[in-house]
């Protein structure tokens, strides 16, 4: 008599598959690279790996989605996160779904190097869906091979932990698994591709649906496919827009919902200083989440026009300053395809319009807590233009010039020295601080400083309140590089320590000062830390 198979403790995660059971699914199961119509979703398996080893895994996560210690050290967690094994009760499947990408249709796009391998039941009882990036090829990776290398993983998921504990809406990461598979990849889509190791990242959202899940069945006429997706958003994502309300009203409701999300996500994102790169309508999450990380970077020396991403460095449609105008129009996107299901179009038209006034009061609520002011007054954003225009004069790291704001005396007879001295390591050019860039920004300060005293909080409070916005550590584009490098030397430790380290950000943290230093002058031509592609 054969032995059972021994029961793995991942076949008891609680699979509750409600994508793939309520939605219309593609006919063919695996398949080639095609057009798939009248479909959200394709079931897909993934491509086994020569030799999955785990290489770290967030603890938090694991134990949301019912994963403990030994089990995340087990052979098999790395087995089935690299998509070596399919755990019982789940139910793989890649998305289809369409985009604007740089502003132009792109028709059908999906997901080409993701896949999920089913949802299942937190320890809340909400649903996660676990998702494999780099598990190989679906349907919809058209002429690519489904892989993800070693280092744009690291990079997704340190960044998606990271973002979660800066407090920013996003999707987190359980587990980067290296599968022992080489990949090849052009870099920088500049004409030498290299064969590099090639890993997985388990993401784990509540939702992986974007607007371009949205477009493409408005694109081709299939209104049937449209509503069927609206209607399972609205009933489990957004279920409090239903009661009492017509389906049309609920479409207006979930819009703007789905709008005001977006508005505090950019509003977190340029408070950090986090530049997406490549925020393409495929890569917008419907819950307002940030998603796909790839070509992103932090930005350091504060410049409106920075983009990380080499494919638009010439336009610059994604840059840290353009941001929200960005989404304003990637929600017009949206609303353009949910238009075929309703009769007037005027609602949605009238959540637009108050996108921007709505984005531009959240921004000045932001700013004035950044800047230690209990709230919004009038002559506020003159303060707030002023010091964006000495940034402008010179190389001033941000995150470490508003972290360091709070320890700026505010009393009126505080010397030029003292209100100068705590933000001395902001400057990249501590020369540039003298003459008449010396006096303006001590007349701003001085004008901060007697803004501040007339808060409605003390020292104490105001302090703590600017610590609690203003980060000290943040994934900062040479640190991940740095990581980056070590790992793909045999060295993983320094993953598991930065996490460790981002876990805390707005914390001092002792002994890690190292990671809250300013980008060092050999990392700004560094491949990586200042060039990135839609690869990384």
């Amino acid at each position: 008599m054969t032995a059972p198979d021994p029961i793995h403790a991942l076949d008891a995660l609680a699979f509750d598959n409600r994508f793939t059971a309520e939605l219309p699914a593609d006919e063919l199961v695996d398949g080639p690279r095609r057009q798939v119509r009248g479909a959200l979703f394709s079931r897909v398996h993934p491509t086994p790996t020569a030799k999955a080893v785990t290489l770290a895994w967030s603890p938090e996560v694991a134990a949301l989605v019912g994963v403990d210690a030994e089990t995340a050290a087990s052979d098999d967690f790395a087995a089935v996160f690299s998509g070596n094994r399919v755990p019982i009760g789940a139910d793989p499947f890649a998305m289809v779904y369409g985009g604007h990408q740089f502003g132009n249709w792109a028709g059908q796009l999906g997901d080409g190097r993701a896949m999920a391998i089913g949802e299942v039941l937190d320890a809340h009882g909400d649903h996660q869906t676990l998702q494999l990036k780099g598990a190989g090829p679906t349907p919809y990776s058209r002429t690519a091979d489904g892989r993800a290398v070693l280092r744009s993983s690291i990079r997704e998921f340190l960044c998606s932990e990271a973002m979660f504990h800066l407090g920013v809406p996003t999707t987190r990461a359980l587990s980067l698994v290296a599968t022992g598979d080489g990949v090849v990849r052009d870099m920088l889509y500049d004409g030498h591709p290299a064969v590099e190791s090639g890993a997985v990242v388990c993401r784990v959202a509540p939702s992986f649906v974007r607007f371009g899940n949205f477009q493409l069945p408005a694109s081709r006429g299939e209104l049937d496919v449209l509503r069927a997706l609206t209607e399972f958003t609205i009933r489990h994502d957004f279920p409090w827009v239903v009661e009492g309300r017509t389906f049309e009203e609920q479409v207006v409701a979930f819009f703007a919902e789905v709008c005001t999300r977006t508005a505090d996500l950019v509003v977190h994102w340029m408070r950090v200083g986090f530049v997406h790169g490549v925020l393409n309508t495929d890569n917008m999450s419907i819950l307002g989440l940030t998603i796909d990380y790839g070509p992103y970077g932090w930005l350091e020396d504060f410049d409106p026009g920075w983009t990380p991403n080499t494919t638009d460095a010439e336009m610059k449609r994604y840059r840290y300053g353009a941001q929200p105008q960005v989404v304003h129009w990637n929600l017009v996107q949206l609303a353009n395809a949910l238009v075929p299901l309703i009769d007037d179009p005027a609602p949605l038209q009238g959540i637009i319009d108050a996108f921007a006034d709505d984005y531009a009061e959240k921004y000045r609520s932001m700013m004035s807590t950044r800047l230690g002011w209990s709230k919004h007054r009038h002559g506020d954003d003159d303060l707030v233009a002023r010091l964006t225009q000495l940034f402008a004069r010179t190389e001033v790291d941000q995150v470490i010039f508003h972290r360091n704001l709070a320890n700026v005396p505010v009393a009126g007879d505080a010397t030029n020295e003292a209100l100068l001295a705590p933000l001395s390591d902001a400057w990249y050019s501590p020369n540039d601080i003298r003459d008449d860039l010396r006096a303006d920004l001590l007349v701003w300060l001085r004008l901060w400083g007697a803004r501040a005293a007339t808060s409605e909080l003390s020292d104490d409070e105001r302090r703590q309140a600017m610590d609690a916005v203003n980060p000290r550590f943040v994934l900062r584009n040479y640190l991940a590089q740095e990581i980056i490098d070590a790992a793909t030397s045999g060295d993983p430790a320094p993953i598991t320590e930065m996490l460790d380290v981002l876990r805390r950000p707005y914390d001092e943290q002792p002994g890690r000062e190292r990671y809250a230093a300013k980008r060092p002058e050999w990392a700004r031509t560094k491949v990586g830390c200042s060039m990135l592609s839609c690869s990384s």
